[in-house]
């Protein structure tokens, strides 16, 4: 067994872990993150992309809106190239309350949230497809986030400080003797080796699955209650603000343009298991419903994919067991040496994605009063690496580099403008990774083809640069369309039917892809045996089968049905 030393042991690589790394590491203790998947690949992957203002929860959890107005800035300084100032609009449609505009502007002004109400003219002007028929509408500054860009400049910034990263690292055991813990026991899922990381503190930022890591530690589970929201991508910015109904929060009432496409989300249920998450039809036609009354002819617009992801919610008593919808999204630092009496171990659930460097803050805080020690957080004040300061995101980005570029690499992805060269440096730098793998820095497959057209590209060239074997390119070929697949197959109609047709005459009728060589060279998924699953039963993915799909999908986290 391999054994490695260090002072703290963070698990989860999410957002909240990856800031807790950060933190740690530049606070001077060495610390060692594991996560049994790649980063990002669990919730901080799976949410429809909005940097909050706080607009969203002035009214049900003011302390959420606040912590998010005041991160929301933060983070737009330290990690611009990850966050696109789009602005949002809360706006009061056809049928909902022109009174709660009120209570809307009140909870910003005790929120200390930059808001101001505009004319229905100017709000029109702004967004031409905004239903004519809304009533009042409320600036504010939502902005959108790249999760995955997120989470891997804030990594690469806690390496510099000599924080490190163990990703396909899934956590079996944490020891503890004489009421502290003393390491953690973790299998390397690509080779399968063991590995024991001695360590004084443990942080367990792993999200809906905390409570299985408190179990490891033979603790009672964490009262951490997943809340399931689907989302559905669009293949274009159907508008390119962030556009939320003014209402108490509910289901679909927010569009979110991300990159290319906007996003409509979220349904909130409540799940036992969040490893198995479904894409109901229902849900998928709610939200679709959802977004015409918004955006009137939302319907008309092509449906790209849909996905599912798990909220970390603190158990609220104030509201019902299953009613995620309104338990609060404050954040809750879980001390187990009172819990519990095990010294060493904490715990960290709730909050969003935007106050993710702010919870880090609160848990390394935590750990430090315990450990007697004060040193100072300087997380909100140091851009992350490859950062611009001022230069925030812009969807023409990458357009502008083609067009620098295109002389000397040429296009692969042509939805998502990847280059060859783009694909190849990161291909290198990751020989071991799947192309999901990839594809969570590149987007490559995340645009209308969803893999059809560029997949069977990027597996030639992972073999003609001599990175895989052809035997491990055609097995990385068929996880990654299995994984695109997950998200088609509760939204074929119209337009996304003939392209998914347009996708199997090329891999099965040309490509023959369904009788490539079996290989035994790719490693399984980290959390299930990689091929989506319908009513638990294992589902054939050729293309061919998707024209008659079935009412719902498992989305299971180890097969990223994510964002596009």
């Amino acid at each position: 067994m391999k054994q490695l030393h260090t002072d703290v042991v963070v698990i989860g690589g999410g957002s909240t872990g990856i800031g807790v790394l950060r933190d740690c590491a530049m606070r001077g203790y060495r610390t060692i993150l594991l996560d049994r998947a790649d980063l990002g690949q669990g919730t901080s992957g799976r949410f429809h992309g909005l940097l909050h203002s706080g607009g969203r929860y002035v009214v049900s959890d003011p302390e959420s809106a606040r912590e998010c107005a005041s991160e929301n800035a933060i983070i737009t300084r330290i990690q611009p190239d990850a966050i696109e100032c789009t602005g949002g609009l809360f706006v009061t449609a056809p049928g909902d309350n022109p009174a709660f505009g009120d209570r809307f502007a009140t909870g910003a002004i005790e929120a200390s949230m930059p808001c101001e109400e505009i004319t229905i003219a100017a709000a029109l002007k702004q967004e031409p497809r905004l239903n004519p028929g809304i009533t009042r509408a409320f600036s504010v500054m939502d902005g959108t986030v790249d999760g995955w860009q997120l989470v891997w400049t804030a990594a690469q910034s806690a390496k510099e400080y000599g924080g490190q990263v163990l990703t396909y690292h899934k956590v079996s055991k944490v020891h503890h003797s004489n009421g502290a813990v003393t390491s953690v026991t973790a299998t390397d899922l690509k080779t399968g080796e063991q590995v024991n990381i001695e360590c004084s503190f443990i942080l367990n930022c792993a999200g809906p699955w905390a409570g299985q890591i408190t179990e490891m530690a033979g603790l009672p589970p964490v009262a951490v209650v997943p809340g399931r929201g689907i989302m559905v991508a669009m293949s274009h910015r159907l508008v390119n603000t962030v556009v939320n109904r003014c209402i108490y929060p509910e289901d679909g009432d927010i569009i979110v343009p991300v990159h290319t496409v906007c996003i409509i989300g979220t349904t909130d249920v409540k799940v036992d298991e969040p490893d198995h998450l479904g894409i109901p039809r229902n849900e998928v036609q709610q939200m679709l419903d959802a977004g015409e009354i918004l955006i009137p002819g939302f319907r008309q617009a092509r449906a790209l994919h849909a996905w599912a992801g798990a909220r970390p919610l603190i158990k609220d008593d104030r509201v019902a067991a299953s009613d995620t919808r309104h338990m609060s999204r404050g954040m809750a630092v879980i001390d187990h040496s009172t819990r519990d009496d095990l010294k060493g171990l904490m715990t960290i659930g709730g909050g969003k994605l935007t106050t993710y460097r702010l919870m880090a803050q609160h848990i390394v805080d935590a750990m430090e009063e315990q450990l007697g020690q004060t040193h100072p957080c300087r997380t909100a004040e140091e851009i992350c690496p490859g950062n611009i300061a001022g230069r925030n995101y812009l969807i023409t980005h990458r357009l502008k580099d083609r067009e620098d570029d295109r002389t000397q690499s040429p296009i692969i992805c042509e939805c998502e403008l990847m280059n060859r060269a783009m694909f190849v440096d990161l291909l290198k730098q990751y020989p071991n990774a799947s192309f999901d793998d990839l594809r969570r820095q590149l987007r490559v497959g995340m645009g209308p083809c969803q893999g059809g057209f560029c997949s069977s590209r990027i597996a030639g060239i992972a073999h003609e640069e001599g990175v895989v074997d052809a035997d491990r390119a055609t097995g990385l070929l068929k996880l990654f369309l299995e994984h695109r697949w997950i998200g088609l197959w509760t939204i074929l109609h119209g337009d996304q039917v003939r392209q998914t047709a347009l996708d199997n005459w090329i891999l099965q009728g040309t490509l023959d892809l369904a009788h490539a060589p079996a290989t035994n060279a790719v490693e399984p998924d980290p959390i299930t045996t990689g091929r989506p699953r319908v009513n638990g039963n294992t589902q054939p993915t050729e293309a061919s089968q998707l024209l008659g799909g079935p009412e719902t999908i498992d989305a299971s986290i180890g097969n990223p049905g994510e964002e596009g």
